[in-house]
């Protein structure tokens, strides 16, 4: 039997690294023979640690037409040689280009992820031109996968996507979460204790933390706007501890917010970490205030390492905790409305400790990893039979 050969493309190797951690090998070990595509980066000797054949095509994360044409072509080339059996896609430029040159190629199984859309932000030409983009990925690919319920609701009801067309894996997550990893220990409590020190934080200051693209859509600027009121109007000592990079080009904070965040002692700027459960740990609340989501690993993130969280009345955030059981969700770009959540379990630190046992208990039983990544492989078995791959023959 010859192995299914696997391509998965992401558009920068980072998503292939972070968000798709660990499935390489997982499918190797099971059989697969594992092939990888992004644009260049330094992440791309992660990937290739991983075992999986990596290809190089220089995509960018903008609206380039020319520049997605030779991306395009050179997919075709490398789909040809490398005749995979399924290619799997994610990040909507990939999803484009990728299952645009498998379609050509005729590749037997499409499959494209959904874990969150510019679109919902996004108006005018600019949103006409993502929403043709997403027609045209879900056109050419067999199935699609939103990664999260809100997800699939809004691709039906938005992008008029037939539902038998769209399918979540298990219950949800692209990658699910290692529950034995992001879990705390007693290492990792002296290195939160540590960062804290490192900043001259005490053990009674209140630190809210926040982990992703310091970016508009994230919400930062109504964090910021709760931030400043809580800190100026309250008499214990706060801190924001932003864990990310900035993206100014693509969709920049206002200069107003970026000044504040650059020139504030209360702010914290710790960048990009490749290991942020220490940091998450040196925090009290989590914050994630997100205008669009698919499925948040680092909101699953804080919950497992049992930092009490507040987040955003938006999909994958509201599947993830549960209301007043496992933390709290709040309205979307609503300032007000964030301060009211973060507020609340600034002073109730009873409330927090319940939070964080009841949070790390959900997930723990609806998104371990292993779960996520059997039903992955499942429905690789299952569509590479519904579409009769031939498989017999030499192996590749």
């Amino acid at each position: 039997m010859e192995k299914i050969r696997l391509l998965r493309i992401t558009t920068v190797p980072i998503s292939l690294h972070v968000l798709l951690r660990g499935q390489f090998r997982y499918m190797l070990a099971h059989g697969f023979d594992v092939h990888t595509m992004s644009a260049p980066g330094k992440e791309t000797q992660d990937v290739l640690q991983e075992g999986a054949k990596h290809h190089v095509v220089p995509m960018t994360r903008k609206i380039t037409p020319l520049q997605d044409l030779v991306c395009l072509w050179q997919m075709i080339r490398i789909m040809r040689q490398t005749r995979p059996h399924i290619v799997h896609t994610h990040t909507p430029k990939a999803g484009l280009l990728g299952m645009l040159a498998a379609w050509l190629c005729r590749v037997p199984v499409r499959m494209h992820t959904v874990a969150g859309l510019p679109l919902m932000e996004a108006t005018g030409i600019k949103r006409a031109i993502l929403e043709i983009a997403e027609k045209v990925t879900y056109a050419c690919a067999h199935r699609v996968y939103p990664n999260a319920g809100g997800l699939k609701d809004f691709i039906e009801q938005s992008l008029r996507v037939s539902p038998r067309k769209l399918t979540i894996i298990g219950r949800g997550s692209t990658n699910g979460i290692d529950t034995s990893v992001f879990k705390r220990t007693p290492v990792m409590a002296a290195e939160a204790v540590a960062i804290r020190q490192r900043y001259g934080i005490q053990p009674e200051d209140v630190v809210f933390s926040f982990v992703g693209r310091i970016v508009r859509d994230k919400g930062i600027g109504e964090l910021i706007r709760a931030f400043r009121r809580l800190s100026d109007t309250s008499s214990e000592r706060l801190f924001l501890l932003l864990i990310g990079s900035f993206e100014q080009d693509l969709d920049p904070l206002t200069p107003e917010d970026y000044a504040f965040l650059q020139q504030d002692p209360r702010v914290i700027l710790a960048g990009f970490q490749n290991d942020v459960k220490p940091w998450i740990m040196a925090s009290d609340v989590f914050v994630f205030p997100s205008y669009r989501e698919g499925f948040p690993n680092v909101v699953m993130q804080a919950c497992c390492l049992e930092v009490p969280s507040v987040v955003s009345d938006i999909n994958g955030c509201n599947e993830i905790i549960r209301q007043g059981e496992t933390g709290l969700i709040v309205k979307p770009k609503d300032a007000e409305a964030l301060y009211t959540g973060m507020h609340r379990l600034m002073r109730d630190v009873t409330l927090r400790q319940a939070f964080s046992v009841a949070a790390r208990e959900y997930v723990v039983a609806n998104f371990d990893q292993q779960y996520v990544w059997t039903a992955l492989r499942e429905e690789y078995y299952r569509q590479v039979a519904h579409q009769k791959v031939p498989l017999l023959g030499a192996s590749a």
